[in-house]
């Protein structure tokens, strides 16, 4: 954690003291809340003007999908334990209201699609990290809570990105594409 501007920092710190308020509140629901303690938020002391805001990366396991109740842009995972169908996790999520991302990992390509038609997100990750949608190139947008902003126009549409790596198959990428 520290500058950003150092090639060895990984965690950078959230937008500003706003966004590190809210998610320190968030925190410490999450605390009461979960099952795993939090480790601590803390501000930067060396140099606040560059690296202020600093979240520690969290991780909490919570009770149900329907626990989520806000998008967290920061370095916080909430984790849930499930069995049963996908495509029912699926529709819990749908539920929230929410839909930026999500990522998808399985080996078996019907799932990953069906479960990719059924989401109602704005990006889907399949077999592949779920950050970096290569700006200017990649379109990049939500459902829901999760929108892409006021435009009566977008209101209308529904933006979404499947992305999957072929590479994870195990096979030759370019035997794929015909190429």
């Amino acid at each position: 954690m520290g500058d950003p501007a150092d090639l060895a920092t990984d965690v950078g710190p959230v937008i500003d003291r706003a966004a590190f308020d809210n998610i320190g509140k968030h925190l410490q629901g999450l605390k009461a809340a979960s099952k795993v303690p939090p480790a601590h938020t803390r501000r930067a002391q060396a140099a606040p003007d560059l690296i202020a805001n600093l979240i520690t990366p969290t991780a909490f396991e919570i009770g149900s999908v329907s626990d989520v109740k806000h998008e967290i842009f920061g370095p916080v995972l909430q984790i849930v334990r499930w069995h049963g169908e996908p495509a029912a996790v699926i529709a819990q999520i749908n539920a929230l209201g929410y839909g930026l991302t999500l990522g998808i990992q399985t080996r078996i390509d019907s799932r990953a699609q069906a479960l990719a038609a059924a989401a109602q997100v704005g990006n889907i990750y399949i077999n592949r990290n779920m950050i970096g949608a290569v700006v200017g190139v990649q379109p990049f947008g939500g459902e829901g809570l999760s929108g892409t902003g006021p435009n009566y126009l977008v209101r209308f549409c529904a933006e979404q990105t499947v992305t999957v790596n072929t590479t994870a198959a195990g096979g030759n990428a370019a035997l794929l594409t015909g190429g």
